[in-house]
């Protein structure tokens, strides 16, 4: 252990129920570690009570709070003060420090399962990046060791959270605006060039296909459930998929649901504008999303198209907020789950299977 002089030797176990909020510890410090910490701090700003007391990282300067900048969209990460904050070389004495309530698990794919396991036996409360798992098999252990705690175990589902991402979510479910008529999904960019060659290692990273395209399966699973079938094309570096969906009869009595299609793919040249953009046509709106356009959102309905005004924050942060306000109110009912992973997980495997 190192850095943790300056700790408070008081807020461990019989101080969590304080007004300073669960204790945070974030293991693996790379982008998305980097992110939590932002994503934490943002919270706290907000008025959501949270105490970051731990991190958990195998490089001594990332320890030392000589933290990075890479990554594909600019998510606020935030830095720590090594004096304020407990820092380990290894999950294990993370897990094993009685400050901490709550673990935001950051490090490579196929870490995730044994590490949230582990975090759940601790009784730790747990947010575990995606992909949470590259095969089925680990995240029915994961689902399964959930379900055997009382702790919260939440796979960091964040375009659930994004915003106008998550109105498109509510409009599919809540029928407001007539029935989906077709969904087109986007998210396109280079393979990332961090973390190690880790991302050129498709057995460990799974691709494309599991580390950005999991977002937009997700998003087809949160806003309309498990479609009949998949239909995909490409490769797991880029991958065409339309979930087909059975629906009312049409007058040539066969069954149609909602033209849903996804596209994700990092096969780009070099410089290539990392992009992620969604159209939806409902029967009584179309809702059109663009990363590259401000502002992001348009809603055409009405022969009016308009630009509604989004919370200033992103699904990183708005997922962090969620689990701490879910974590303080007792309420979970927003919150993504294990279960959650295991489905998308497994449409996922369907899709890499369609592609044959």
């Amino acid at each position: 252990m190192s850095g943790a002089a300056g700790k408070s030797a008081t807020g461990g176990r019989a101080n969590r129920a304080d007004e300073r909020g669960p204790g945070v510890g974030v293991i693996g410090l790379g982008f998305m570690g980097r992110t939590h910490l932002g994503a934490y701090a943002a919270a706290r700003d907000a008025g959501e009570p949270n105490r970051l007391v731990a991190v958990c990282d195998r490089d001594p300067r990332r320890r030392a709070g000589e933290l990075g900048d890479d990554g594909n969209l600019a998510t606020g990460g935030a830095a720590f003060d090594p004096r304020e904050v407990a820092a380990y070389a290894e999950p294990a004495e993370l897990l094993a420090d009685d400050d901490v309530d709550l673990v935001s698990v950051c490090t490579h794919t196929p870490t995730h399962v044994p590490l949230a396991i582990a975090a759940l036996e601790s009784g730790k409360h747990v947010l575990v990046e995606k992909p949470v798992a590259l095969d089925v098999a680990q995240a029915e252990r994961l689902a399964a060791a959930a379900r055997a705690s009382d702790r919260v175990c939440m796979p960091a589902m964040c375009m659930r959270f994004w915003p106008g991402w998550d109105r498109l979510i509510t409009l599919a479910r809540d029928g407001s605006r007539g029935a989906l008529r077709s969904l087109v999904l986007r998210r396109l960019g280079v393979r990332p060039g961090w973390s190690g060659g880790f991302y050129e290692d498709d057995d460990a990273s799974g691709g494309a296909l599991f580390d950005l395209h999991v977002h937009d399966a997700d998003l087809v699973l949160a806003a309309l459930g498990e479609p009949t079938r998949v239909e995909s094309a490409g490769t797991p570096h880029h991958v065409v998929t339309r979930y087909v969906f059975d629906g009312a009869a049409g007058n040539d009595g066969a069954a149609r649901g909602p033209l849903v299609v996804a596209e994700g793919g990092w096969d780009h040249g070099e410089g290539f504008p990392f992009r992620m953009a969604y159209t939806a046509v409902f029967e009584r709106a179309t809702l059109d999303w663009d990363l590259h356009r401000e502002p992001h959102l348009q809603i055409t309905e009405g022969g009016v198209c308009k630009s509604p005004t989004l919370r200033d924050t992103d699904g990183y942060r708005a997922e962090v907020r969620a689990l701490l306000t879910a974590l303080r109110t007792g309420d979970r009912a927003a919150l993504p789950t294990a279960e959650d992973a295991l489905r998308v997980t497994r449409l996922l495997a369907a899709e890499r299977a369609s592609i044959g």
